[in-house]
């Protein structure tokens, strides 16, 4: 197994990743950067340069077996609908792409979350 990527390197693997899709806007604190659509996120990189995006269960289910991965978890938590992006596939940009814009065009596809009462 490889030695872990840091944060700094995977953020400028995911960077390239977002590079990917021209309309998708970085957000998120310096140490917590992530993309959202219509209230949902669907990609993130954690503190310890884990980098996780959302897909649908039939394009996860055929990613995580592709690419021997799994689900994505974040402070110990698992995160529902997220898979892990191994470190050679976050390398691979072009590869990687087309993963990208699916989990964008799935998220897009959702209702937008109610909005929290006051």
């Amino acid at each position: 197994m490889s030695k872990p990527l840091s944060f700094e390197d995977a953020l400028e693997l995911y960077l390239k990743m977002l590079a990917t899709q021209p309309e998708v806007e970085r957000k998120g604190k310096e140490k917590l950067p992530h993309t959202s659509i219509n209230t949902w996120m669907f990609s993130m990189v954690s503190k310890d340069g884990r980098v996780g995006m959302r897909l649908p269960d039939a394009k996860r289910t055929e990613f995580n077996e592709k690419y021997n991965t799994g689900d994505y978890k974040n402070y110990g938590a698992t995160i529902r609908e997220y898979s892990e992006i191994p470190q050679d596939l976050l390398a691979n940009t072009a590869e990687l792409a087309p993963w990208f814009a699916a989990s964008y065009e799935y998220t897009k596809s959702l209702k937008p979350k109610p909005a929290k009462k006051k």
